[in-house]
């Protein structure tokens, strides 16, 4: 696979590792070899060094003193705190997107919804992935908040090790859930549209922790049913 320039190159390889990350090509504890990603992604070991700390920054890999780079592991305990975080923050965005209600990114996020609805339909995880970040991207621009955006930018993608089990097997409630809080915001209604993206996001954390319970034979966490035991 070879990446197209023009561009950072970095920027380059550092999108495509992540969607590889997002979409569970590499794994939670995966390591991340310089070399192989090298000749896998057709780039010099230069690109690939930054690329892996540009991910770093962001929370997706682990790069630990004289040792190699991996995809990081969330522990539960971080995980029900990533999820209360961002679900307390969403749902303000939320809010403030019903707030100010502006036409040009209500049309934006319109468009957005409709392509999300296709890819749940057909199931494309790559699709699925960049919808999903496109739709709550969009939805923090309408909130305009600029602070807000920018912390929210790297805790979405921290959170997305956690949903990323969801990709595929939630795609059609995650569109839905996304539906709802779009109406919500279109309608102005900021207390539902408040409660709805909050509840959104504790949703797909409580899937996540049972599909990860279900593949891996633990006992379920203690952080699961969130939605219950938060709203």
């Amino acid at each position: 696979m070879t990446i197209q320039r023009p561009g950072s190159l970095g920027k380059e390889v550092a999108d495509q590792l992540r969607r590889l990350i997002l979409t569970g090509r590499h794994k939670p504890g995966d390591r991340l070899v310089e070399d192989r990603l090298s000749a896998q992604l057709g780039v010099s070991r230069v690109p690939v060094r930054e690329a892996l700390r540009t991910l770093a920054a962001e929370g997706l890999v682990d790069i630990p003193p004289r040792r190699g780079a991996s995809v990081a592991a969330i522990s539960p305990g971080i995980a029900t705190d990533l999820v209360e975080v961002r679900a307390t923050l969403e749902g303000l965005n939320a809010r403030l997107a019903a707030r100010h209600n502006e036409d040009a990114i209500i049309g934006q996020l319109r468009q957005v919804l409709s392509e999300g609805n296709s890819a749940a339909e057909s199931g494309n995880v790559d699709d699925l992935v960049r919808l999903n970040a496109a739709f709550h991207d969009k939805l923090a621009e309408a909130g305009r908040n600029s602070i807000l955006w920018d912390i929210m930018r790297t805790l979405r993608e921290r959170t997305a090790l956690v949903f990323a089990a969801n990709t595929a097997s939630r795609s059609h409630e995650d569109w839905d859930e996304h539906s709802r809080i779009l109406a919500a915001v279109i309608d102005g209604d900021e207390e539902l549209a408040a409660l709805l993206a909050t509840r959104h996001v504790y949703q797909a954390a409580d899937a996540a922790f049972a599909a990860k319970a279900a593949a891996t034979g633990e006992p379920a966490a203690e952080s699961e049913q969130l939605t219950k035991r938060s709203l």
